[in-house]
Formats: structure tokens, sequence, C-alpha cells
């Protein structure tokens, strides 16, 4: 028997770390609109990974206010590709609402640039029906949920009998029985489910035709797009502590949050990622129940949320509003791995005479070694507190940080001590020119 060499040519598939992710540090709102907004303006594509429209993000330019939800913040920049990934589960009533809404403020030319996943799953109106009825069901353990189905479809996608932008651009027969299983069986759980089948299929046989030019195969795009030395910025929605996973469970969203959920929503090998940019606003806001240990439930409380308008974007509840939480940071830290930070809305704080901020947690005195795993642990910690003087200042129009009144430097020079990560960008107004870049 002869020996045979054989001769292998190995495709180099390695490219440059030229992806940026963005992802929220605490529980949501913290301005990642903003900070995606400015760093789009150097990149090539600007993609969202994971949840649906129950995210809400604003952007702020000139005199616009332009309000996205499943639209990556990107969109505004007229030279960059807007992808909306495999990991989201998109609502195409509410999509294209959306389109109309921001049409009407100034969006042009989104249809040349907006690019969908033939992988996404699709949340249907009875999926928000489902979403409404389950919280009922729970009665005073519900979750809070902004009611929007998010939750009820990755449950079908999780169960299988999810249903895809690929099947509705398909074969719209196999789309209808597929569509016509999954009422069935959800009308078997929920009897009260009501659901016009036939006008149903009407209206997404029209949304598939209207789709269709938006949709592709996104996974190949974005790889030839990074060989080809493609800058891509990911824009991570809701928020590291409503991470499924690591979140403050069960009051978390249904989607991996996390820097886990940018590699499984898109497609994107570990190796390609650079930086991971960490949102963290000024002091700590959630919407929804669950367990809040800097929580303030007192006139100080009152004023973060009336001074930074703390009102959800998607669900217009007002937000809780607390105290900067190190414990909580650190925790999403380790998670992440942040190589920057953007520290948001400083400029809530200025009217303030003393500022606390949250070094540890506590049990029975003793320090917690790490963040707890259960709410119901999360909510019995003792708080310990670290007292600074306000600036009592007014910082909007700041534009260096060594022009920054001391005391303000001082609190975002602690919190890089603490958390042992660089803050890059602070913000200190609304608009999109309102950020201070640290050299």
């Amino acid at each position: 028997m002869n020996d045979k060499k054989f001769s292998v040519k190995v495709k180099n598939n390695n490219t440059k770390n030229t992806v940026t992710v963005v992802l929220g540090a605490q529980w949501g709102d913290e301005g990642k609109g903003k900070v995606v907004d400015m760093l789009a303006a150097n990149v090539d594509i600007v993609c969202r990974c994971q949840g649906g429209n129950n995210a809400g993000h604003t952007v702020v330019v000139e005199d616009r206010e332009y309000d996205f939800h499943l639209l990556p913040s990107g969109i505004i920049n007229p030279l960059c590709k807007s992808v909306i990934g495999n990991g989201v589960v998109i609502h195409l009533p509410g999509l294209f609402d959306e389109l109309e809404k921001n049409e009407k403020k100034g969006l042009t030319g989104w249809q040349n640039r907006l690019l969908i996943s033939d992988r996404a799953h699709l949340v249907f109106d009875f999926h928000q029906q489902v979403d409404g009825l389950q919280e009922l069901e729970k009665g005073k353990m519900s979750l809070g949920t902004t009611k929007k189905g998010i939750g009820p479809a990755y449950s079908s996608k999780a169960t299988r009998n999810g249903i895809r932008m690929a099947d509705l651009l398909g074969d719209f027969s196999l789309f209808a029985d597929k569509f016509k299983t999954l009422v069935a069986m959800y009308q078997r759980m929920f009897p009260a489910l009501d659901v016009d089948v036939n006008k149903e299929l009407e209206r997404y046989n029209l949304y598939a035709e209207r789709v269709r030019p938006l949709v592709i195969e996104t996974v190949s795009y974005l790889h030839n797009s990074l060989q080809a030395g493609k800058n891509v910025l990911v824009e991570g929605a809701n928020a590291a502590m409503l991470d499924i996973d690591f979140g403050t469970y069960p009051y978390v969203t249904s989607s991996n949050c996390s820097i886990g959920g940018v590699c499984t929503g898109l497609g994107l090998p570990p190796s390609t990622i650079g930086e991971v940019v960490g949102v963290v606003k000024a002091y700590t806001t959630r919407v929804g129940d669950g367990p809040f240990p800097t929580e303030l439930k007192d006139g100080v409380g009152d004023q973060l949320q009336s001074l930074g308008q703390e009102i959800g974007v998607t669900t217009k509840r007002k937000r809780r509003c607390g105290w900067l939480d190190i414990p909580l940071l650190q925790h999403t830290a380790m998670v992440n791995g942040y190589t920057r930070l953007c520290i948001t809305k400083l400029d809530i704080l200025d009217t303030l005479p003393e500022i606390k901020i949250c070094v540890a947690y506590k049990r029975n005195g003793q320090k917690l070694p790490n963040f707890p795993s259960s709410a119901a642990e999360l909510s019995k910690v003792e708080v310990e507190y670290l007292i600074m003087p306000g600036w009592e200042t007014n910082i909007e129009n700041v534009r260096e940080f060594s022009k920054l009144p001391v005391n303000a430097k001082c609190y975002v020079e602690l919190i890089e001590e603490l958390l042992q990560v660089p803050i890059k960008w602070i913000g200190v107004g609304k608009g999109r020119e309102s950020i201070i870049t640290r050299e």
C-alpha cells in the first residue's frame, strides 16, 4: 500500500477585532442609545443582537428626539448599515409603526440601510395577549413585564414551535399551517385568547411583501464585512441585570443581554470582539418589579425621577430611582468584561448637597463575597454607603474633564477606582454633543 501525502490549504478566518459592543450595565435605561449614536459616526454597521420592542432607546439630535424600540440607534447615520440580528424577536406591526413615526421626525433613507435576519423569530399579537394573561395569572407574583409578547415569543422559540422570518417569506401555505398550530396550542392553554386567524393571515401576507426587501442571511453578511475590514458596532438592548441567566431572576427579560447574547444573537465568535463598553447611569434606576437595594423612596428619589425625566420609553411607567450600586456593577463587569465605561446623566446630581454610593452588601453585619443569586436574598441585604459631598453646580455645558467641579471629578474617579475599568466618556446633558471624552 502506497503512502500518500495530502496538502490541505486552510482558509484563514482570522479577522481583526473590529467589533465594538455597547451594553447596559445596570437595569436598563442607562442611555445606551446616545452612546451608540455617538460611536456609530465611525462605523460601517450597527447591529441589534437580542430583545424585542420591549427595549427603548432615545437619541436627541438638535431639536429632534428619536425613540427606537426595534431599530438600532445607529439608523440615524446615513453612512452605515443597521442590522437586526437573528437573536431579536420582531413584532412586524410595531416595526413598521416605529419606522413611520421616526420618518415624521426626519428619519430618511432607512430602506437602503436596514437589514433584517431571516433567522429572527416573529412576535405576533397573540403573543402579546398571552403576555398579559400570564401576568394576570401570577397575581401578586407578577413580574411587571412590558406586555409586548417578548417572553411568550422566546418561549415559542425554545419550545421549537416558533415562527421565523424565513418561514414568513417562504411557502406561505406552510407559514399558515405553523401559525394555525401555534394559535391552537395557546388557545388550549388560554381559552380566553381571541385570534381571528384568517384576518391575521391576510395581514401577514401583506407584511411578507413589505418586509421582503429588507431580509437577508445576516451571519455571512457580517462575516464577509469583517473580512473586508468593516467596523461593526453592536447595541445591546435591556441590560445586564435583566439578563435571563445573570440578572435578578425571575425579574428579568427573556434573552441574554450580556456579552453572550452578542455571539448567539449575531453569529459572531468571541475572537472578533474588541472593545466592550459598559454604560452606567450616575445613579441607579429600574422599571418594573423586583429587589432594588439602593432604592430611594423619599424626596431625593422623587428629585432624581423628576430631574432625570425617568419615564420608561417603552412602558411610560415612572422609573424607580436609587443611589449608584457598586456591587451590582462589579457583578456585571465580571460577566461582561468591560474595557471602557461611559457614565451618563452626571448632571442630574448637580443640585444634591451630598451623594451616596453603595460600596458593599452585608448580611448580619458581614460583607457578602459575591452578588446574591436569588431575588429573595438580594431583597434582604444591608447596604453600606460611602457619602460624598455634592458639587451643587450646573455642569451641563462642560466639555472637558479638567473643567468639571472638583467633587464631580472625585465622584467619577472613585467609580473608576472601585470598578477598575477606565471611564472614557461622561454624559452631562441630553444632546449628542453633551458628552465629555477623557483622553
